[in-house]
């Protein structure tokens, strides 16, 4: 006579094996330094637009200062994928 389904040996629930190691923490310095790079950065090329011609050394670098205010951005990305 064939089984019931009910008869059957069910399978055990997965229980995953207890982690040893402690949840990684940010340090407290790096949440205020992303967004200073940011924020520095988006200002950097704001300036630079709106009164770029009047500044001299923002006149002297000339397209230098979107190499700066997009490093700062950046550094702000980079700074980010750090932060846990």
């Amino acid at each position: 006579m064939p089984k019931s389904r009910n008869d059957r040996k069910k399978k055990a629930v997965y229980t995953p094996p207890p982690s040893a190691a402690k949840p990684k923490v940010s340090p407290r310095w790096l949440a205020p330094l992303m967004i200073a790079c940011g924020v520095f950065g988006v200002l950097w090329i704001a300036v630079y637009y709106i009164a770029g011609a009047s500044i001299p050394y923002m006149r002297d670098w000339a397209e230098w200062n979107l190499a700066i205010g997009f490093a700062g951005i950046i550094a702000c990305i980079i700074l980010s994928t750090r932060w846990h």
